[in-house]
């Protein structure tokens, strides 16, 4: 609980005092220190009666009492120190100060209402959105360690987690981890803004926190194995290398390897785990036609799941004749199936040509050595992290078919599980973060009704999952989707379009937009949204050696765990091994 602090003057002077504005307009504050020494994003602190508020500089405003005496250079017309008496009596500084929050602080310990209202006090009383305004004259303060950890919270080395500093004073901003998962969120940022290791660093941040499992779709081997930064050319921690015991490493394909870095195992997916549902979500990649659902359905009622493989066995063209010498589609053709289940024979036959592009990836196989999609959805369900790389398959078809397929098996384990859980109260199901870079790609106007993400940000926050999306083209991903998106962190960028779609649908975004178009192209970000009570722009932390002794200092050794069971059993979860 916050109290009145008879040492707060002293120890945190004024840098100005509100002089008008209002809730919508921001608050107008005339500057009592030098320009230089504020920012814009700086976070400031206003007492008034009894409320604490808190509130963003979003803009510096030069003035004067007469527009006359900031026409003309007084030093040339007076002794320099009149000019200088002159200057400061009559020229100043008014900061444009967007109000967030406000605090109930309660009155002065001193006076006599203290005692009845200390006597019922709530236990805990947390900031709300602000409401009112602050008097004139009120003073306005920067925010100090205690004010900025009373709003983000203390790091407390598990869910409160210290995400970077202050740009002016370097006081520490946190990102209430459990929170955060609770809504889908995005990271975003230009290319070599530093949002990939952001992302690593927040993900390293949950991994520790242990209230979610990760499930990462890796497209460019960034975030499990160790790899290499594209701007010092140094080494850079890979998450399976720090957390190993929580961390499974899975490549895409037989074979598939990471340098000096073993996969846990490998994914292949059996012919009979696609779905008419997995190829209609390819319908712009591989072109298809309106026809292609009828035939997909034909095709599953007459094989059921192995619909697939029966239909990559059916050959194309292909005529033998009869007893009688005459002509006729083989037994074994697509045409001979196609007139036997009333289906178009030209949209089989078209249909059945462009899938010969996925009878051409190795990891689509008739009998794969083990269920992989079974191993990666019983691993994070028993809270284990997987990060799925995608090594040489990195065509958007790839990206597309095996994202989807993996996803949709995911939302099925997952809306069982919760149903389950509220038939009988039992097991809660394991939080999941889906994570998916170049998100762009499967969220586009175009393919977000082909995809099951757009369907994860809208419904499944209510069956535990959601998704972390990370991409430098936030313009691109579908409005519907966006909204949906409750903590967004952004590095700097470069187009005006991929600002307003980072600021779409939040409060105050006409006086954020030029704040987040001025953030340096490396280390700060803009944090805002769902996740964190309120906007703010940070120097983000390092994702270095340091980082990682901070993150691990007070990780417990552990022991040598071979199987599902040896790690439920570490770390208190349930589930049979399917190691």
């Amino acid at each position: 609980m916050m109290e009145h602090n008879s040492d707060f003057d002293n120890a945190n002077p004024p840098i100005g005092f509100v002089t008008g504005g209002g809730l919508e307009a921001n608050l107008q504050v005339k500057l009592t220190v030098p320009a230089q020494t504020i920012q814009e994003g700086a976070f400031v602190v206003m007492d008034s009666g009894t409320w604490r508020f808190y509130g963003l500089v979003t803009d510096l405003q030069l003035a004067a009492v007469d527009p006359n005496y900031a026409s003309q250079l007084n030093s040339e017309r007076f002794s320099p120190r009149l000019a200088q008496h002159l200057n400061q009596q009559t020229l100043y500084t008014n900061l444009a100060v967007m109000p967030a929050l406000m605090l109930d602080q309660g009155p002065d310990p001193a006076s006599p209402e203290y005692a009845a209202w200390a006597q019922n006090r709530p236990e805990k009383v947390t900031p709300m959105t602000v409401k009112t305004v602050p008097n004139h004259h009120a003073p306005v303060r920067l925010a100090n360690a205690a004010d900025i950890s009373q709003i983000f919270g203390k790091e407390d080395g598990n869910t409160i987690f210290r995400v970077g500093e202050t740009r002016e004073q370097g006081h520490a901003v946190c990102l209430n981890l459990e929170k955060f998962v609770q809504r889908s969120a995005g990271i975003f940022g230009t290319t070599g803004s530093g949002k990939s290791f952001l992302a690593r660093m927040i993900l390293a941040g949950l991994i520790h926190a242990n209230k979610a499992s990760t499930l990462i779709f890796d497209m460019h081997n960034e975030y499990g194995p160790p790899s290499t930064s594209s701007d010092t050319g140094k080494p850079v921690s890979g998450l399976k290398e720090k957390y190993n015991a929580r961390v499974r490493l899975v490549g895409l394909g037989a074979g598939t390897s990471f340098g000096n870095l073993n996969a846990d195992f490998n994914l292949e997916v059996a012919y009979k785990d696609l779905t008419p549902e997995d190829i209609l979500q390819l319908t712009q990649t591989l072109n298809l036609k309106e026809t292609t659902a009828t035939t997909l359905d034909a095709l599953e009622s007459s094989f059921g799941e192995d619909w697939f493989s029966a239909f990559m066995q059916m050959r194309g063209k292909a005529v033998e004749e009869d007893e009688d010498g005459k002509r006729r589609p083989a037994a074994d053709s697509v045409e001979a199936w196609a007139n036997e289940a009333g289906i178009h024979v030209g949209a089989a036959e078209g249909l059945r040509s462009k899938l010969n592009r996925l009878m051409n990836r190795p990891y689509l196989v008739d009998s794969p050595a083990s269920n992989g999609l079974r191993e990666v959805i019983d691993n994070l369900q028993n809270g284990r992290h997987v990060v799925l790389s995608f090594g040489k398959f990195d065509s958007e078809l790839d990206y597309l078919l095996v994202t989807n397929l993996i996803t949709r098996k995911i939302r099925e384990a997952w809306e069982a599980a919760t149903n389950q859980y509220h038939k009988d109260k039992k097991k809660e199901p394991r939080p999941l973060v889906v994570v998916v870079e170049e998100a762009h790609k499967l969220l586009n106007r175009e393919m977000a009704s082909q995809t099951i993400f757009s369907t994860i940000a809208r419904e499944m926050r209510k069956y535990y999952v959601t998704l972390l999306i990370i991409d430098q083209r936030p313009s691109q991903i579908y409005d519907e989707v966006m909204s949906q998106l409750g903590t967004r962190i952004s590095g700097a960028l470069g187009d005006e379009d991929d600002i307003n779609a980072v600021l779409s649908g939040l409060p105050g975004r006409s006086s954020l937009k030029g704040m987040l178009a001025k953030l340096q192209p490396k280390e700060e970000v803009l944090m805002l949204g769902w996740g964190v009570p309120m906007p703010i722009p940070i120097r983000s932390r390092r994702y270095d050696d340091q980082f990682w002794r901070e993150v691990l200092q007070d990780e417990q050794q552990l022991p040598d765990m071979e199987t599902t069971e040896d790690y439920n059993n570490f770390f208190g979860f349930g589930g049979d091994d399917t190691d």
